[in-house]
């Protein structure tokens, strides 16, 4: 266990860690592939970017309240509620919708589908923020985007390239609710910790309008807010019109999900690096350099490695891990924005979790509003503006005294458990 804990995970939350990881490659199943699939039977790339969309406004809605649900209502009841919506919505969506594709059905049950996982695991993010000393929470957090990340869109996109194969695309997508089930059971039964916070100081709808009110008694985490929206940005926006991209330079589907898994390998792998760098170089610095300027270049990178190699699989896929590890560069956002406030750190939590969620919806959507126009590369160039923006904004997020992170003006700055 004192391993486990100098490599910055909680060792009392170790199950809830490997939990999180089996639900999201269960949530992760059909990222890869559903876009692609429903065009070829069917709907257009608009038709499946509105899905994608719709699914991302309650995945939206649902993060943010994660923070002040967990926080006024207590982690584990939220996180069973997240479990709950998710089994409903993926029976609806895969039972009733997907089989003759009927747009209105899948429309409802994949937005309801879409309040799961952020109930799910987002909470546990509340939990990690107040279970672990200061000084190690951005290795913490680092962590959970490890988990999170790797379940999602690494073991998810393999798991997926096998089972389609062997299952067909729909029984596929039935056993999501089996790893779903094996992850809360981890994170829920197995894992003993009492979720650790503050008393909440007043009622529970108290808590709710905290998740909004904080932004105006600090603006700062408003700012961190929009970086973290930006983060992921691409990395939703790019399942919605780069795997026919690439079926256009002679990529086929299990090429491209390969390719979008060893992106995300190396993007787990970098989560726990920029948690090292982020406690040591600097949160601000790392998000800024290595977030920003760095996926701003690498997402051109990316797009254009098929032109440029002649659709080289190995040039694509190395330009790939290169934006999935610089992608990583914001992982230490998760340790930056609670530590800019003493308490209500559900709330700022809520708002950085309305961030993580925003992505879902406003990738897709702006995939389907610039792709008619503008076209892939157009949409492209709007993803890595993007980018360099969020640097600018990182730049005006400080901490009290201007410090790289908050342990070097309270080095012995815990979170108490109550």
């Amino acid at each position: 266990m004192r391993i486990i804990e100098k490599a910055g995970i909680p060792s009392q939350l170790i199950w809830g860690y490997l939990g999180v990881m089996i639900f999201m490659m269960g949530d992760g199943i059909e990222q890869g592939w559903l876009s692609p699939y429903l065009v070829d039977h069917g709907m257009t790339v608009q038709q499946s970017a509105t899905l994608f969309t719709v699914y991302g406004i309650t995945i939206a809605i649902s993060a943010w309240f994660s923070g002040v649900l967990a926080e006024g209502y207590g982690v584990r009841r939220t996180m069973a509620l997240g479990l709950l919506l998710y089994c409903l919505g993926t029976v609806g969506f895969v039972g009733f919708g997907m089989p003759k594709l009927n747009v209105p059905v899948m429309l409802l049950t994949y937005a309801l589908r879409g309040f799961g996982y952020p109930l799910f695991a987002y909470s546990f993010l509340v939990w990690i923020a107040y279970s672990s000393p200061q000084q190690q929470l951005g290795r913490a957090v680092g962590w959970f985007w490890f988990v999170f990340t790797g379940g999602l869109n690494v073991l998810g996109a393999y798991y997926s390239s096998w089972a389609i194969t062997r299952f067909g695309h729909l029984n596929t997508l039935w056993t999501s609710l089996f790893w779903a089930l094996l992850g809360a059971v981890l994170a829920l039964l197995l894992n003993r910790s009492k979720p650790a916070r503050q008393p909440a100081g007043g009622s529970k709808m108290e808590e709710l309008v905290k998740g909004l009110t904080i932004v105006r008694e600090e603006p700062k985490v408003l700012l961190g807010g929009i970086v973290r929206i930006i983060n992921t940005t691409a990395q939703f926006a790019f399942p919605v019109f780069l795997p026919m991209y690439m079926a256009r330079h002679g990529f086929d589907t299990t090429e491209w999900l390969t390719i979008w898994g060893t992106i995300f390998t190396a993007n787990i792998i970098f989560n726990l690096i920029f948690g090292f760098v982020g406690d040591h170089f600097g949160w601000r610095n790392t998000i800024m350099w290595f977030g920003g300027v760095g996926c701003a270049l690498s997402t051109l990178l990316f797009y254009y490695a098929p032109q440029i190699w002649e659709g080289s699989y190995w040039a694509v896929m190395t330009a790939g891990i290169i934006w999935g590890a610089l992608l990583a560069g914001y992982v230490p956002l998760t340790a930056l924005v609670p530590s800019l406030v003493k308490k209500d750190k559900g709330a700022a939590m809520a708002i950085l979790n309305l961030g993580a969620g925003l992505p879902v919806f406003v990738g897709p959507a702006i995939v389907g509003l610039f792709i008619g126009t503008v076209g892939e590369e157009g949409v492209i160039w709007i993803l890595a503006v993007l980018y360099v923006i969020s640097a600018i904004i990182a730049r005006f997020i400080t901490l009290p005294n201007n410090a790289k992170t908050l342990h070097q003006t309270q080095p012995e700055a815990t979170i108490q458990p109550i």
